[in-house]
């Protein structure tokens, strides 16, 4: 029932029922009359303050809970105000937000309910700013289907009746300006959903910055606010990577490094220490896992709610972009892991949040996870579509994050994702392929390609659907890299069987160039390889502890010397012998071991000869860039292949070893006669190796062998990988 006396409309504010509290608290001006009606409840008298500051009128206290109201004396048209306010002997001054116009313009409004905002971000959410020449905060939230929708913080005791917001027509966008709310200030929304009752207080979908977990409030930051000094940087960005070199050191936060008495390290320290160490590996990127804001920290980040904030666990918003920007300053890229796929049911997120499944589906077999325990989006709603497009934006351009991960694609992409029959439903042609994922995702990219200069996206998707990596214009999902998650797979399965049962494997190691080229890949060793009871990288190799490092270091060179960007998780560098666990620090003190130490020193130096050697990274998409010398000695346990770079000089020459013992006189083709030189060994005893190599230059006869003009005779050390170079 709509509220239409007076006593209704204030029994309804006084109860936190009231819809539109503009129509009824603030100033109005009727019939040659001018009225102000108030809410403060904090209270005990009210005046109204013309705009010099002098006391125009007192107003009645018409009920006790604090409810104010009085017909102004000898106003007859509405003025600027303010509220002076008393309490016992303490005074203050406030300005009532009820008499502040509308914040979003017309157009907003309309993109916003259209679902076509291009930085959304730039709308809702918690502005700190000026309004109407007052100090204060603007805040915006989406909830169509809502009674109701307050503030709370604080700043108002947590009062759901204090600051009730204004409903912006058909957008579902609900908004206010509070004067005084100051960046650093707590809040969250108060929502009366579609069936009367109140939600449980939500975060700020948009919220820029979060309390430290376990608290879940929201924290008034605004977009951003940091002074770059990247332009350089960002300006020079290539508009394509397939022909650079792109190394990847995958990093969780949390556990990379700790401080003294296990401290977790902030931006700051954390940014300063990967300067040091990535610029002394040689990577080109760091990639973190999520960092948008989480609740619950054993999630690494996979189940956000936060998808405009940088987790506080490590500091404020403009701390990361510190980071950013110190870690660009040193010529190192940003990859940061997004996670559009699906979203955790914690009661402050965005489950239920008017009341309906306004971000979810309602069906459990289209909007539940069963696996993860979490909630799926709905693409195919304009405006959810749009909120994460814009986040995607967000990171890149304001953020100046250098390229999104996007973690799950396979998910997202079929609707029988880890379903049993019954438990999906088809497409609107009955097929399994989710239609509307699929156009998130293509749209997505195609907003990334057009709005981020030199940004990137990299699709973690494991099935074979086709074009992951092709542009959209040609019909693909416009990602520009895909993990090979197949090689990953295949060729671990490989390493981890002793050499004496590899010839029956063999295939394992040379099935991925049959599809190389199919996509841009990019060659994972992730943080999904040493988790969930697999072990270390190092503990999936057979044999002897000096087997189990010389088997790592020659499936290392393999994978530096195969098609491909390259991606390694943290600790894998160095050959860390335990698990990964997030609750902890990678094991340092390893690196006193000259075993591990040497593991360090290969991963260097593979990727100072993988970025110096243009034959190693210049045609990793392009099949012109690879060739097999012998793919097929499975007797032997070795391979042998050739890379190019564009014009075809100077090519490089990979020949991995992967049996135990040493093999004198190896012949093998090469491309040019001449004088060869062994550029890399991964059984250096720099390494941590046995020794055994070419240490003189090598003569090529023209003596034409597996279909190369020449051959060369060289020594092929134990479970290691060669890289020859001609002169």
């Amino acid at each position: 029932m709509i509220a239409t006396t007076f006593d209704d409309q204030m029994e309804s504010i006084l109860r936190g029922r009231h819809g539109d509290p503009f129509s009824f608290l603030g100033m109005f001006e009727a019939d040659k009359t001018v009225t102000v009606n108030a809410f403060a409840p904090d209270a005990g008298e009210v005046w109204v303050t013309d705009a010099k500051g002098r006391d125009v009128a007192q107003l009645d206290k018409v009920h006790p809970e604090g409810f104010f109201s009085s017909t102004i004396p000898g106003k007859k048209k509405r003025f600027d105000y303010r509220l002076r306010m008393q309490a016992g002997d303490h005074r203050w001054m406030r300005d009532d937000p009820y008499r502040f116009g509308p914040i979003l313009g017309e157009l907003d409004e309309y993109l916003l309910g259209e679902g076509r905002h291009e930085e959304l971000y730039a709308k809702l959410g918690a502005h700190p700013g000026t309004h109407e020449g007052v100090d204060g905060t603007t805040f915006a939230v989406w909830a169509p289907n809502a009674r109701r929708v307050s503030v709370v913080g604080n700043f108002n005791a947590w009062d759901g009746r204090r600051h009730p917001m204004r409903r912006r027509g058909a957008s579902g966008v609900w908004e206010l300006f509070i004067p005084e709310v100051v960046r650093g200030d707590t809040y969250k929304y108060e929502i009366l959903g579609v069936h009367g009752h109140l939600q449980p207080l939500k975060s700020d979908p948009v919220g820029f910055h979060a309390e430290q977990s376990p608290g879940t409030a929201s924290i008034v930051e605004g977009r951003v606010h940091h002074t770059w000094t990247d332009d350089g940087w960002v300006k020079g960005r290539p508009q394509d990577l397939r022909d650079k070199p792109v190394s990847i050191y995958e990093v969780h936060p949390g556990s990379w490094r700790r401080g003294d008495g296990d401290t977790i390290l902030d931006y700051a320290a954390m940014g300063d220490l990967l300067i040091d160490y990535v610029t002394e590996m040689g990577f080109t990127h760091v990639e973190f896992l999520p960092l948008s804001e989480h609740p619950f920290t054993g999630s690494w980040g996979y189940q956000p709610i936060g998808m405009y904030a940088p987790t506080s666990r490590f500091g404020t918003p403009e701390q990361f972009a510190q980071m950013v920007d110190k870690l660009h300053g040193a010529g190192i890229g940003i990859i940061v892991d997004w996670v559009p796929a699906h979203f955790p049911s914690d009661a402050h997120g965005l489950a239920q949040f008017d009341g309906t499944a306004l971000y979810e589906h309602a069906d459990p077999r289209q909007g539940f996870h069963k696996d993860w325990n979490t909630l799926i989006y709905n693409f195919g709603r304009r405006e959810v579509a749009n909120f994460l497009r814009s986040s995607a934006i967000y990171w890149l351009k304001d953020l100046h994050v250098d390229a999104l991960r996007v973690d799950a694609v396979a998910s997202m992409l079929y609707l029988d994702y880890s379903r049993n029959d019954g438990e999906w439903i088809p497409n609107a042609y009955g097929g399994r392929e989710n239609l509307d994922a699929i156009d998130f995702l293509r749209g997505t990219n195609a907003q990334v390609a057009e709005r981020v200069p030199g940004g990137a996206t990299i699709a973690e998707e494991s099935t074979a659907f086709p074009g992951v990596s092709r542009p959209t214009s040609e019909g693909g999902l416009g990602f520009n890299f895909k993990w090979n998650m197949g090689w990953m797979h295949d060729t671990l399965q490989y390493m981890a069987e002793d050499p004496i049962n590899r010839k029956y494997h063999h295939d394992k190691m040379t099935f991925g160039l049959v599809y190389a080229f199919s996509e841009n890949f990019v060659l994972p060793l992730s943080h999904d390889e040493v988790v969930h009871g697999k072990g270390s990288m190092l503990g999936k190799m057979p044999g002897d502890r000096w087997q189990q490092f010389a088997n790592l270091r020659a499936y290392y060179g393999f994978m530096w010397a195969h098609p491909g960007k390259k991606l390694l998780f943290m600790g894998g560098e160095f050959g860390q012998e335990r698990e990964w666990n997030h609750d902890r620090s990678l094991d340092w003190h390893l690196l006193h071991d000259p075993a591990h130490d040497g593991v360090r020193r290969l991963i260097a130096d593979l990727n100072a000869l993988y970025r110096s050697e243009g034959a190693l990274h210049e045609r990793d998409c392009d099949p012109a860039g690879f060739q097999w010398i012998d793919g097929g000695n499975k007797d032997d346990n070795v391979f042998s292949f050739i890379r190019y770079g564009h014009d075809g000089t100077d090519p490089v020459v990979a020949i991995c070893n992967m049996a135990p013992v040493v093999r004198e006189e190896y012949n093998t083709g090469v491309p040019s006669s001449g004088v060869w030189r062994e550029v890399l060994n991964t059984d250096a005893a720099a390494y941590g190796g046995s020794g055994t190599g070419n240490h003189t230059p090598l003569r090529a006869s023209d003596d034409p062998m597996h279909g190369q003009p020449a051959r060369i005779s060289l020594t092929l050390p134990p479970l290691a990988t060669v890289f020859l170079k001609g002169e």
